[in-house]
């Protein structure tokens, strides 16, 4: 970063420096079990920077846990996996009380055993596949990053980071996640099949009864200080009007709403979806080595921060447009 740039007093120069380094140390790490998937990964530490959870899609096969475990083995930090079925129950991910008989007085009382969801990283693994009651327990922790069991709160231990994971195929018997619960992930990225040559690669690493060990690239301390310093970046006025433009085109029947949004958007995005846009793009301008963000970091987020706030109608399903295709559509309609 410019040092000659005059930063706010909460950023030291110094740390503004030292997170691309470290990000570079990351994703070189990662990179040592994950052929690939560079973009994703670049999008998961710009979620982690921004304090903000992620839900990953993916056929089966795409290595969304290893990548996930790989991450939480470079920070070192304690990470869980939850296996979502349609039997889960609430207790089984924030915990359980359970009654303890105190030896020396023969008394009892009820004592509360913390579940899968404290710890630093969660994977949340098919989150669609348990009911609505057992993803509100999930959401409820990661939107207040507290439990709360038997009249006493249980924090939390920062940072608190869930990722979730939704298979696109084999719908049967899963319970889709309502819009509100969805509003709650920050970002929502998509997994491609890799290419030839990184498959290739893929089978000849993966066959071959060899491991390579993960060293830590960032401690926990540092990644607390990181996340607070994105927070403090200085973001031009005209870069915070343009996400808000962005994500007001996307609400049909509002003032200077283009047509088409009118005709194949039945709902739009929040404005969460314009703090998440500007929290994503400060994150992406710290990787970058930059003290402020651009439009077209804005630009950048858009689609994983929108794709999952906009409803299409039945006319957009009708004519084969996407919500992909939409976005598209506004990013070209609003001038930046």
């Amino acid at each position: 970063m410019n040092n000659q740039e005059v930063l706010p007093e909460q950023i030291s120069p110094a740390l503004a420096e030292q997170l691309p380094l470290a990000c570079q140390r990351l994703e070189a790490e990662i990179s040592k079990k994950i052929v690939g998937q560079k973009n994703i990964v670049r999008s998961i530490l710009v979620g982690l920077l921004a304090q903000g959870h992620i839900l990953l899609i993916g056929v089966p096969g795409l290595a969304k846990t290893l990548l996930i475990r790989t991450l939480a083995e470079a920070l070192a930090l304690n990470f869980t996996r939850i296996q979502f079925t349609p039997d889960l129950m609430p207790g089984d991910i924030t915990g359980t009380e359970i009654i303890e008989e105190d030896k020396r007085t023969g008394g009892r009382a009820f004592r509360f055993v913390k579940g899968p969801i404290f710890a630093n990283i969660v994977l949340a693994d098919e989150i669609n596949r348990t009911p609505p009651k057992t993803q509100a327990a999930l959401l409820e922790a990661m939107q207040e990053h507290h439990v709360t069991a038997g009249g006493q709160t249980f924090d939390l231990e920062e940072p608190f980071f869930v990722l979730a994971t939704q298979n696109p195929i084999e719908q049967e018997g899963t319970y889709p996640l309502p819009e509100a619960q969805l509003d709650r992930f920050m970002l929502n990225l998509w997994l491609d099949y890799p290419s030839f040559e990184q498959e290739v690669e893929v089978v000849r690493s993966t066959t071959a009864g060899q491991t390579k060990d993960i060293s830590p690239a960032m401690s926990q301390t540092e990644l607390l200080n990181f996340q607070q310093l994105v927070r403090h970046l200085p973001v031009a006025n005209n870069v915070i009007e343009y996400a808000v433009q962005l994500v007001a085109y996307t609400r049909p029947k509002r003032e200077n709403t283009p047509e088409f949004v009118n005709e194949y958007i039945a709902y739009g995005a929040g404005p969460r979806a314009s703090q998440y846009l500007i929290l994503g793009a400060k994150a992406l301008a710290a990787i970058d080595g930059r003290f402020t963000p651009l439009i077209s970091d804005v630009q950048t987020m858009a689609t994983p921060v929108l794709r999952h706030r906009i409803i299409a109608n039945f006319n957009a399903e009708a004519d084969g447009v996407s919500v992909q295709d939409l976005i598209k559509r506004i990013l070209e309609s609003v001038p930046a």
